[in-house]
C-alpha cells in the first residue's frame, strides 16, 4: 500500500487554500487551480504561519484594516463607530468580506478570492497565537493587546476584554474569567463563523468546528447551542471529506477523524469516538493490538508471567532522532514529520517494588512467545519485541492516546479498565514519540491512569505537576518577561532552556487532534488530583489563584463546611448586609444584602450551588431567571429536587424544560423517563427512555426501564378486527397482543448484554420471555442459566425457578411425543433439547440439596432420555429431600402428607423402573435390571416411614395410604 510522503506545514496550509474553496457552481470539495493563490501576500502569510510567525500576519495591511488601525483608501471609516470593539470587529469583517476588490495601504489590490484567503489567514494566525499563549507555549513574542487594540480606537483594554467574556457566554454558562489574550480568540471566532467565508471555503468550515469546540472548552459546562453547531458542521465535513475520498488524501481523512473522535470523547459519545478512531487507523494503515507477553513487573519477581502490552507499528517505520542530536538543527524530513529530539520531562517511578518499565522476556527457540491470541496478530506485529518497538508516526500515537482516553472516559473508576488503558500511553512514551505535544499528551494520559494506584499515584501527581509547570512557565510570561498576573509562578522543575524545547509549529501541528487542555484546565485537574489525595490546602490554593470560586465553594461543601462555602458564593452574588463591602469582616459577614448589579457572569451557576447546599428550589428558580430561561442545569437541579421529594409531576415538568434547551443530555432523558414511570405515563416514559438509549446505547438501566414502560403499555389495535381469523395478516403486528412484550424483551436482552452480571435484569428477561405465547424457549434457557450462574454460589438451589424449569422439560417431552415417530433425545443434535439437558446436568443438578420438585424434574428428564437408572436415583433423592427435613414426625399434618406422597411416589418409581433394563454405565446392554430387589427397597422405605410416624400419625388418612401401598406390593 502506497503512502504519501510527509509534507511541510507551509505546504499543508497552502493546500487548505488551494483545495478548500467552494466554487459556487461546484461542490464544497471541488479543487481549484494553482493560480487561485494569486496574491504574493497570501503566499507570504502562508509561510509565516507555517513558521509560527503569527505577528507578521496580524500586523499585515489587511489585518490593520480589519482591526481599524488604518483605513483602506477605498473605504474610509470614521472613528465614531469604534466605541464598541465587539460590535466593531464583527461589522468590519462583514464589510471587508462583502467587497469584490480591496486596495490595501501598501498599494496591493486583492480580488474577491484573495480577500477571503487573506481574512482566513488572519483568523488562522489569531487562533494559533491564542492556542500558543494558552495551551502549548512557548511565550508569545508580542503583546496581543498592542496589536489588536490601538490608541486611535479609543478602546479600554480591560473593559473590552470583559465585554468579550460576556459575549462568549452561552446558554447561561460563563467562560473562565481569566482567559489571557481573549481578544485573539474573539477575532478568530468572528472570522470563522462568518457565513460569507464558510459558504465559500471548506477550510473555513473546518476551522469553525475547531473554534466552536475551543469555545465550548472555554466554558465551565457543556452547552447545547455550541454542540448543535459543531455536530451540524461535522455532518457537512463528513460529506466533504469522508464521502468524497477522491478529494481528500488518507492523511487528511485521518486527521479529520481524530478531531471528530476528540469531540465525541468530550461530549461522552465514546462509542462514536472509537468508531472514528477505527476509521482513522484504517486510513493510516496503522496496526496495533493489546496482547500479552511474558515479562516481569516487579524487582523481586522470579517467574515471568503474562503482562499486558500494546504492539503497534506505523505503516512506514518512523526513526526517532538520537538523544545526542538535541541541540542540532533538525533535518527537513524531521521538520516535515513534526519531529524533534527534545521532549518534556518524563519523571522516573522510583518505586521500591515496581520496575521503571516491564522487563519482557526475550523470545528464543526454547521459550515461545506467549500471546493471548497469537494467530490474530499480523506478521508485522508478531515480529515486534515488546520492549524495543519502533517509534510511531505522530498521528498513530494520537490514535492510541485517544483510544485510552475514550475508554477511561467510559469507566474511569474500574481497575481492570485502567490496567488495559495504561499500555496505550506506555507504548507512545517508550516508543519515543516524534512530536513534543504528542509526548506531552502521553505523559498527561499516563498520569491520569496512574493516579488511582498506590504504587504509582506519587509519580502520577508529580508528573501532572511537572506538566502544569511546563505549561505555566511557557504560556504565562509576556514579552516583557513578567507573568500575566503580575507575579512569577514557581515551578517544580527548572524551566527548560530554549534549545531544549520544541518550535511553535511543532507544538501546534496536532493540537486539534489532541484537544490538549488549556493551562487553567490542567491546573484545575491538578487541584482535583490533590483533593483525591487529601491535599485540600494545596487544591484550594490552586483554585483561589485561578479564581474558580465555584470550585472553592464546592471544596468546602465537600468537607461539611457549608457555611463557609455559602459565604464564598453569596459574596459574589450579593452586597454585604450593611451595604458597605469594604468595612465588613470576611469570616463573619453573611452577604445578605441586595443582589449585585450587574450580576456576575456565573450567577446562574452560583445560584445552583446555593440551591445544592441548602436544598432550596428557590435558588434554582433564580438561576433559571438569571439565565433568561437558558441555563438547563437549573431545571435539571429542580427536577432532581422534586424527584427526591416525590413530587413527580413537577420533576417531569422541570426535566422537560431542561430538554428544550439541551436535547442531547442523556441523564435528563433518563430522569424524565423515571419520573413518568412514577406517574404511570407509559407512552411518555417509553419516549424518554427511547431517546436515552439513542444517546447512549451502552446504558443498561435505560434499556431495562424502557422494557418496564413497554410492559405497562396497553395494546390498542391500530385497525379494526377482521371478520375472520383467516383474514389476519401475519406481517401486521398491530393486532399482536404480545407486541409490547416482544419489544420489551428486545430491550431487556440489550440491557442484559450490557450488564451480564445483574441478575435482576436476567430475571426480567426470564419473566417476560415466559409470558409470551409461544414462548421464546432459547431466551428462557439463557436467562435461567445466567441467573443460576450469578446467584447459585450464594443462594444455591433457590436460584432455580422451578416452574420455568418444569415448563422447559415438559415442552421438549411433549414436542417429541407429538411426533409421528418420537425419537427421544439425540445428544449429537444441536438445538433446544440439548440446551435444556445441558442446563439441567451442568447448572441445576450440582445445586440441588433439599428440593423434591427439582429432583422430580430431573427424574422426568432422565426417563425421557431412556435413562431409567438415573431416573430412579433422582426419585430416591427427591424422597430423601423430604424425609431429611427435621420435625415432620411430630409436625403438622400437611408435612406428614408431603412425606406420605413422596414415599408412595418412590414406591411407584421402584415398581415402574426397577424391572427395566439398564441403559447406562458399564453394565448397559447386558440385560441387567435397574433394581432387581425393587420390592424389598419399596417395602423397606414404607416401613421406615411407618415406624418413624407411628406415635403421631397412626390411624390418619396418610397412615392408611401407606398401609394400603405396602399391601399392594405384597400382592405383586
Amino acid at each position: 500500500m502506497s503512502h504519501a510522503s510527509p509534507i511541510s506545514d507551509s505546504e499543508r496550509i497552502s493546500n487548505i487554500l488551494r483545495s478548500a474553496v467552494d466554487v459556487k457552481a461546484g461542490s464544497l470539495g471541488s479543487k481549484i487551480v494553482e493560480d487561485h493563490v494569486e496574491s504574493s501576500s497570501v503566499s507570504r502569510h502562508v509561510d509565516q504561519i507555517a513558521n509560527g510567525n503569527f505577528q507578521e500576519v496580524l500586523e499585515s495591511p489587511l489585518a490593520q484594516v480589519l482591526l481599524g488601525h488604518g483605513e483602506s483608501p477605498s473605504s474610509p471609516r470614521s472613528n465614531g463607530s469604534r466605541s464598541d470593539f465587539v460590535g466593531y470587529i464583527a461589522e468590519e469583517v462583514d464589510e471587508i468580506l462583502k467587497k469584490e476588490v480591496l486596495v490595501l495601504q501598501d498599494g496591493e489590490s486583492l480580488q474577491l478570492q484573495g480577500i477571503q484567503q487573506s481574512v482566513f489567514l488572519v483568523g488562522l494566525a489569531s487562533l494559533s497565537a491564542f492556542l500558543q499563549s494558552t495551551v502549548t507555549g512557548p511565550p508569545l513574542p508580542f503583546a496581543s493587546e498592542s496589536i489588536i487594540f490601538s490608541s486611535e480606537n479609543y478602546f479600554d483594554v480591560a473593559q473590552t476584554r470583559q465585554s468579550i467574556l460576556s459575549w462568549l457566554g452561552a446558554d447561561g454558562v460563563a467562560p473562565y474569567a481569566l482567559i489571557p489574550n481573549v481578544e485573539l480568540f474573539y477575532l478568530a471566532k468572528i472570522i470563522f463563523n462568518h457565513q460569507s467565508l464558510t459558504s465559500q471555503m471548506v477550510g473555513a468550515v473546518r476551522q469553525r468546528v475547531r473554534v466552536n469546540f475551543l469555545h465550548q472548552r472555554l466554558l465551565s459546562e457543556e452547552v447545547s447551542s455550541l454542540q448543535d453547531l459543531i455536530y451540524e458542521d461535522l455532518k457537512t465535513l463528513d460529506e466533504t471529506i469522508l464521502s468524497s475520498p477522491e478529494t481528500s488524501t488518507k492523511l487528511e481523512v485521518a486527521e479529520y477523524l481524530l478531531e471528530k473522535a476528540a469531540i465525541h470523547t468530550y461530549y461522552g459519545s465514546d462509542g462514536k469516538a472509537r468508531e472514528a478512531l477505527d476509521q482513522a487507523a484504517h486510513a493510516k494503515a496503522f496496526e496495533f493490538a493489546l496482547t500479552g507477553r511474558l515479562g516481569k513487573r516487579t524487582k523481586f519477581q522470579q517467574t515471568d508471567i503474562s503482562q499486558l502490552v500494546v504492539l503497534a507499528r506505523s505503516a512506514s517505520d518512523v526513526t526517532a532522532e538520537p538523544e545526542a542530536a538535541v541541540n542540532e538543527p533538525q533535518s527537513s524530513s524531521a521538520e516535515a514529520n513534526g519531529s524533534t529530539a527534545s521532549k518534556p520531562t518524563d519523571l522516573d517511578l522510583n518505586d521500591d517494588t515496581l520496575l521503571e518499565s516491564i522487563s519482557f522476556t526475550q523470545p528464543s527457540a526454547s521459550l515461545p512467545t506467549v500471546v493471548q491470541d497469537e494467530a490474530s496478530l499480523s506478521p508485522r506485529l508478531a515480529s515486534l519485541e515488546p520492549g524495543n518497538q519502533p517509534a510511531l508516526d505522530p498521528l498513530d500515537s494520537i490514535i492510541l492516546l485517544s483510544l485510552a482516553s475514550s475508554i477511561t472516559n467510559t469507566s474511569p473508576s474500574d481497575g481492570l479498565t485502567r490496567e488495559e488503558t495504561l499500555p496505550y500511553a506506555t507504548r507512545v512514551l517508550e516508543g519515543g514519540s516524534t512530536n513534543w505535544q504528542v509526548y506531552t499528551q502521553a505523559l498527561l494520559v499516563r498520569s491520569r491512569i496512574e493516579g488511582y494506584r498506590s504504587r504509582t499515584q506519587e509519580r502520577g501527581v508529580l508528573q501532572l505537576q511537572a506538566l502544569v509547570d511546563q505549561v505555566i512557565a511557557e504560556t504565562t510570561t509576556s514579552v516583557s518577561g513578567a507573568a500575566d498576573n503580575g507575579h512569577v509562578t514557581s515551578t517544580f522543575l527548572p524551566k527548560a532552556k530554549e534549545s531544549e524545547t520544541a518550535s511553535v509549529n511543532e507544538r501546534l501541528r496536532y493540537i486539534s487532534q489532541l484537544a490538549s487542555p488549556t493551562r487553567w484546565e490542567i491546573e484545575a485537574e491538578l487541584a482535583a488530583r490533590w483533593i483525591s489525595l487529601g491535599g485540600l490546602k494545596t487544591a484550594l490554593e490552586i483554585y483561589e489563584r485561578l479564581q474558580m470560586w465555584a470550585e472553592v465553594a464546592l471544596c468546602y461543601a465537600g468537607l461539611s463546611e457549608e457555611q463557609k462555602a455559602k459565604r464564598i458564593i453569596r459574596k459574589r452574588l450579593f452586597y454585604s448586609s450593611n451595604g458597605d463591602d469594604a468595612s465588613v469582616a470576611e469570616d463573619e459577614e453573611k452577604w445578605e444584602g441586595p443582589p449585585r448589579q450587574p450580576s456576575p457572569p456565573e450567577a446562574a451557576r452560583y445560584y445552583c450551588i446555593l440551591g445544592d447546599i441548602d436544598r432550596d428550589p428557590v435558588m434554582y428558580e433564580k438561576a433559571w431567571e438569571e439565565s433568561n430561561g437558558r441555563y438547563a442545569r437549573a431545571q435539571r437541579s429542580l427536577g432532581k429536587y422534586y424527584f427526591t421529594t416525590k413530587d413527580y409531576a413537577k420533576s417531569a415538568e422541570a426535566y422537560a424544560k431542561s430538554l428544550k434547551i439541551n436535547q442531547l443530555n442523556h441523564g435528563s432523558w433518563y430522569a424524565l423517563g423515571c419520573a413518568r414511570l412514577q406517574l404511570e405515563q407509559w407512552d411518555g416514559a417509553v419516549e424518554a427512555f427511547a431517546r436515552a438509549v439513542q444517546l447512549d446505547e451502552q446504558d443498561a438501566e435505560s434499556w431495562s426501564n424502557l422494557a418496564a414502560a413497554l410492559l405497562e403499555k396497553e395494546v390498542k389495535p391500530t385497525s379494526a378486527l377482521p371478520a375472520k381469523t383467516d383474514d389476519l395478516d401475519p406481517e401486521d403486528t398491530s393486532m399482536d397482543p404480545y407486541r409490547h412484550k416482544k419489544d420489551a424483551l428486545k430491550a431487556l436482552k440489550q440491557a442484559s448484554r450490557l450488564k451480564r452480571d445483574d441478575w435482576r435484569i436476567w430475571e426480567n428477561v426470564l419473566i417476560v420471555s415466559a409470558s409470551i405465547a409461544p414462548p421464546p424457549f432459547a431466551d428462557i434457557v439463557i436467562a435461567l442459566r445466567r441467573i443460576i450462574q450469578i446467584r447459585g454460589p450464594t443462594i444455591g438451589e433457590r436460584s432455580v425457578d422451578e416452574d420455568v424449569l418444569d415448563l422447559l422439560v415438559r415442552h421438549i417431552i411433549n414436542v417429541d411425543a407429538e411426533k409421528d415417530e418420537p425419537t427421544g433425545y439425540d445428544p449429537s443434535k444441536p438445538g433446544l433439547e440439548r440446551l435444556i439437558v445441558e442446563l439441567v446436568e451442568k447448572d441445576v443438578v450440582p445445586l440441588i440439596t433439599a428440593s423434591r420438585r427439582l429432583w422430580q424434574i430431573v427424574a422426568r428428564l432422565a426417563l425421557w432420555r431412556k435413562r431409567p437408572s438415573s431416573a430412579l436415583e433422582s426419585n430416591e433423592k427427591a424422597w430423601r429431600a423430604v424425609i431429611s427435613q427435621p420435625g415432620w414426625e411430630t409436625g403438622t399434618e400437611k408435612r406428614w402428607e408431603a412425606v406420605v406422597d413422596a414415599t408412595i411416589e418412590l414406591a411407584d418409581a421402584y415398581e415402574s423402573l426397577g424391572e427395566m433394563e439398564k441403559t447406562e454405565g458399564l453394565s448397559a446392554g447386558e440385560g441387567q435390571l435397574v433394581a432387581k430387589d425393587w420390592k424389598f427397597k419399596a417395602r423397606s422405605a414404607i416401613r421406615g416411614i411407618l415406624g418413624r410416624g407411628k406415635e403421631s400419625w397412626e390411624g390418619t388418612e396418610g397412615w392408611d395410604r401407606l398401609k394400603d401401598k405396602i399391601e399392594d406390593l405384597k400382592g405383586t
